[in-house]
Parts: structure tokens; sequence; C-alpha cells
């Protein structure tokens, strides 16, 4: 594996590789890997030449400060993880790298996605998404990109962000399904944050999501979602969300044959999990 901390150099090198016809799988991940990261390289490693995976913790996507200085930072854990998915390349920026002196903040025209769910308990996260994803595309120039569903809705902003940049000719978005621990917990970076009881507790947020599937044939949509907010509290979430969306927009649906995804976000002492599940 390669490792780059300069954008240049990693531009330079990539040029090379697609001179030669080498297509280029592209995973950009905050560090802090675990076995849903490894898969999405695994699946790129089958299908493209050149597998390249970053590792950034984009400060301008933390609206909360505390959030930012607390995200698990594991980078020589990491480094032996994507050794043993024979990960290609590696590109670890300094902040400098991704936003150079003189960089001018974008902003990006996401609709109504920036202001549902997501968009709306975390202001500015999308723009912040979309400016580093933006300049990571500039560097890697990848043939195809690869995202877990866990983040449904940053997956939506991300496909709407490469057609804003009239990149979707060029830039295959490939969204790959959740990886859960065995207890239905979906994988994440945050859950090392959790101690011994709130990681008990956890897997709470995908039962709520399977009793929502379960009940979506017999109940109306708000008597779930209601009775799935006040059973997450009552296991001592703060909830910020449950809600079932359209899947292909995440607005309230009109009617339950329309394509549904259940979503929710909920924090336990101060730790921010989310989930999804489709239902139908």
């Amino acid at each position: 594996m390669i490792v780059f901390k300069k954008a240049d150099e990693l531009t330079r090198y990539l040029l090379q590789q697609r001179a030669k016809e080498r297509s280029i799988g592209f995973v950009p991940t905050m560090g802090a890997l675990h076995p849903g990261h490894l898969s999405l390289i695994g699946t790129a490693k089958k299908e493209e030449a050149i597998t390249v995976c970053s590792i950034f913790v984009n400060p301008t996507q933390f609206n909360n400060p505390d959030d930012f200085k607390r995200y698990p930072v594991t980078v020589e854990e990491d480094i032996k993880k994507l050794l043993t998915v024979d990960c290609d390349v590696l590109f670890l920026p300094a902040t400098e790298e991704i936003y150079p002196e003189g960089y001018a903040a974008k902003h990006y025209d996401l609709g109504e996605l920036e202001t549902v769910l997501e968009g709306h308990y975390r202001p500015g996260h999308f723009q912040g998404v979309c400016q580093v994803v933006h300049r990571l595309l500039e560097i890697v120039q990848p043939a195809a990109l690869y995202l877990g569903q866990k983040d449904y809705q940053q997956c939506m902003v991300i496909e709407r962000l490469i057609a804003v940049l009239g990149k979707q000719n060029n830039i295959q978005l490939k969204i790959l399904p959740t990886l859960r621990e065995s207890d239905g917990l979906a994988m994440s970076s945050r859950n090392l944050r959790l101690n011994a009881n709130q990681r008990q507790t956890a897997p709470a947020l995908y039962e709520s999501l399977l009793y929502a599937k379960t009940h979506l044939a017999n109940d109306s949509l708000e008597k779930i979602k209601q009775a799935s907010r006040s059973d997450l509290a009552k296991k001592g979430f703060a909830v910020d969300y449950f809600e079932i969306a359209d899947a292909h927009t995440l607005l309230p649906p009109s009617d339950k044959n329309e394509s549904l995804v259940a979503l929710v976000a909920a924090s336990l002492d101060g730790i921010r999990l989310i989930d999804n599940l489709p239902l139908n």
C-alpha cells in the first residue's frame, strides 16, 4: 500500500495509472475503520484496478466543536486494517491539503435534502460534507465512489453533489448495504465511544426500525413513529427524530404504498447515533 500525504503527489500518481487505463475506486472515510469500511474497500478491489481510501476527519462538517474534538483517531490501527484487505493507496492529508490557503468555500444547491432530518438537526453539516467530497473528487478523480447505506441521507446528498458538479456520467456512485454487529447495531466509528452499558442499550435503535417494518401493514405511520420514539425515550435515548419517509426524497409520504425508509437519530449521554432501514 502506498501512502500519500500531499494532494498533488496523489493526483500525479493517479493520472499515471489512468494513462495505463487502470480504473480507480474510491472509499472516503474519517478513519476509526471498522468492517463496514473494509467491505467497501473489498468490493472496490473486486471491481476496480486501483483502490484508494482516504482518512480525513473533516472539520467543516461538524456543527458541534466538541464532537469534532472527540471523534476517534486511530490511524495506526487503521493502516493495519487497510493492509489486511490489500488497499492499494491511502490518502492521509493534513487540513491544509484539503483546504489550502486561498480556498473559498462554495455553496451547493441541495434542495430540500438540506432542510430535513439530519439537515434540520445539523445545520451546515451537508455543506461541509459537500466541500470535502468535492475536494477529494478533484484530487482522486475516481471512476467509482463507494459509500455505505448507514448514512442514507448523506448518500443522497453526495448523489446530488455529483449531479450538481455535472459528473454523473464520469463517476459511478455505488451504495452498499449497512453492516451490523451480531446484535443488530449498525457498525459505526462512533460506537467506539460507547461504554459497556451504552453499548448494551444501543441495539434498541435497530429494534425500533424492525418494529416499524413489522407493523407497517397494520398500523398507521403516525402510530408507529410515536410508539418508536416513546420506547427509545424509555430506554434512555434523547431522540432527535424517528421518521418514516419517501425513500427517494426523504419527504413525508402520501401513502404506505410508496417506497419507504425508516430513519432514526438519537443520543445516549451525548453520543449521537443514526440508523435507517428500507421498509418495502
